[in-house]
């Protein structure tokens, strides 16, 4: 049995809030994504952005968090040929295709058009997920320019300026939410890369939870000066922003670390000390309250309740 591994680019434009894919015409008539082989050397992201330059002539650069994967069996020949072909999504920033040799042309679809066109059971399932995924990515983009634009509208604006945003996967099965961003997160505009956020990491790797796989947010996506917790009236002009956001990722499990994300999510006042490492109601999402990983750094007591924590989550969602 051979073995062969391509990866390819789901391309997409966004008119006036239309989305339209772009599928190249092969000379047999049939319809397919911009795709190739894996050269030797190469990684998967490599592979399918330099077949997209190949077969588009566009220059793209994929969409972060979405990669999919899928394998499937055929025969060339009599030699039976194992497959494995790796997606990601990229959003056009011209619509001026130069298609190569191998194609006798090209056309934009809506992801409905393009599903009548596909024979491929996996192709069009991918088409699917990947409609799906392009319709949050849009979304969330929309979110967060109203919510960065928050403090050039509230005249008493005690925050800082430059907005942080969420960032993980748009389909995660866990969203973790924090306070608010720290001097670090200011700095590199990503949330939980600081101190507390290397803690984090480490207590979501030894309960087996991958940093790429989750969402990780905070109800206040500003930095509080001299690092102090947002007041009520801060959480209350960031809090629709927040909501609107997780309900693009419409998440299985909320993780709220400390009590105002426990307090602002719940809608109601949580202690952390007395509840945490357990589940509480939450609209349609489970919501499991646990400390925030700064109060893990401050004490060893903590640390350890919260990798207890851990572990239950894991057994939960993992």
């Amino acid at each position: 049995m051979r073995f062969e591994y391509s990866a390819g680019i789901i391309i997409y434009e966004n008119q006036e809030g239309e989305i339209r894919l772009l599928f190249l015409i092969k000379d047999n008539g049939e319809y397919d994504i911009p795709k190739g082989h894996i050269e030797k050397g190469e990684t998967s992201l490599i592979a399918a952005k330099r077949e997209t330059k190949e077969e588009t002539g566009l220059e793209v650069e994929p969409i972060p968090y979405f990669k999919r994967k899928i394998h499937y069996f055929f025969y060339d020949k009599k030699e039976k040929v194992s497959k494995d072909l790796t997606y990601f999504i990229a959003k056009a920033e011209s619509n001026e295709v130069k298609i190569s040799y191998e194609h006798k042309g090209y056309v934009w679809l809506t992801p409905d058009e393009g599903l009548e066109k596909i024979k491929f059971k996996d192709t069009r399932e991918m088409i699917r997920i990947a409609s799906d995924y392009i319709q949050r990515y849009e979304k969330i983009v929309e979110i967060n320019k109203e919510y960065s634009a928050l403090p050039s509208k509230i005249k008493e604006w005690n925050l800082s300026k430059r907005f942080v945003p969420g960032e993980g996967p748009l389909d995660a099965k866990i969203v973790f939410v924090g306070q608010a961003p720290g001097r670090t997160e200011d700095a590199m505009l990503r949330p939980f890369v600081g101190r507390s956020g290397m803690l984090l990491g480490r207590i979501m790797k030894s309960a087996g939870i991958k940093r790429e796989s989750v969402y990780i947010t905070s109800v206040v996506q500003f930095y509080p000066p001299e690092n102090r917790a947002p007041t009520e009236e801060e959480v209350k002009m960031c809090k629709q922003y927040f909501e609107r956001q997780i309900e693009v990722i419409r998440p299985t499990y909320m993780v709220l670390l400390g009590n105002v994300a426990a307090s602002t999510v719940t809608g109601r006042k949580v202690e952390v000390n007395k509840m945490h490492g357990t589940l509480v109601e939450c609209g349609s999402v489970k919501c499991f309250v646990t400390f925030h990983p700064a109060a893990a750094l401050r004490s060893t007591g903590v640390l350890e309740l919260m990798k207890k924590d851990f572990m239950k989550l894991k057994e939960m969602a993992v």
